[in-house]
């Protein structure tokens, strides 16, 4: 696939951090393309570097080499402005905490991100409610998130996530502070609205039963990406392009 079709690409992403006089390579050589709708799960054991993987791909780290292209267009050496305007544009994210502002309610929590963006309020609440209505918030909407139970408020997250219509949602590990059954249904609707909504999204998960509700599967292993489950899925080879 052409790297200006696809919403993501990662080309020979390295990382390394320096911990005293010990060098710990964290992703080597990296390759991976995500295409428009595709949903893509990353999995791996804790410690293999999937996080450090989507905060590169969300320009929240920067990588020790290689190239970042986001909807076409390369980021890889962008300044911080341009960093925060295409995480603004184009990025959305849900973290295993929901940090959610715990002065505000569901809906407001929803609302200020596009509000950030410039949306008009009026157009800013009416998405805010369609979305919370949308995974079964309709009776929480103005609840603080003390108010709501775990399941609940990451529930908020994910709308707050979606909330400003991104090309790219980066999940790690959305559902891994709740009960089973709770991950289980919060992890569907998540990937029900995402379908629905035609993102492309690359999830980090341990639940290999999720993963496999996804459109494909890669994995972290000793720093590299590995196939799992591929469709037309180019890894770690030397002529990624």
């Amino acid at each position: 696939m052409n790297r200006k079709n696809a919403t993501l690409v990662l080309k020979g992403i390295c990382k390394t951090f320096i911990q005293g006089v010990d060098q710990l390579d964290v992703l080597k050589n990296v390759n991976l393309e995500i295409k428009p709708k595709e949903i893509v799960a990353l999995i791996g054991p804790s410690g293999s570097g999937k996080s450090t993987l989507l905060q590169i791909a969300g320009l929240l780290e920067t990588p020790t080499a290689g190239e970042i292209y986001i909807n076409g267009e390369k980021c890889s050496d962008a300044g911080d402005t341009i960093r925060t305007t295409l995480r603004r544009d184009y990025l959305g994210f849900v973290y295993q905490y929901h940090n959610l502002l715990p002065d505000f309610d569901a809906a407001e929590n929803v609302i200020l991100p596009q509000l950030i963006a410039g949306v008009k309020y009026k157009e800013a609440e009416d998405k805010a409610m369609w979305l919370l209505r949308r995974l079964g918030l309709e009776e929480r909407e103005h609840h603080r998130p003390a108010e709501l139970s775990g399941g609940e408020q990451q529930r908020v997250a994910i709308a707050r996530a979606l909330a400003n219509t991104p090309k790219l949602l980066l999940a790690d590990e959305p559902t891994g502070n709740l009960d089973p059954n709770t991950s289980d249904n919060v992890f569907l609707t998540l990937l029900e609205v995402v379908k629905e909504t035609g993102l492309s999204a690359l999830i980090a998960t341990h639940n290999i039963d999720l993963a496999h509700k996804m459109d494909r599967e890669v994995s972290l292993k000793d720093g590299k990406l590995i196939d799992v489950r591929a469709t037309n899925f180019v890894s770690q080879t030397e002529n990624f392009y």
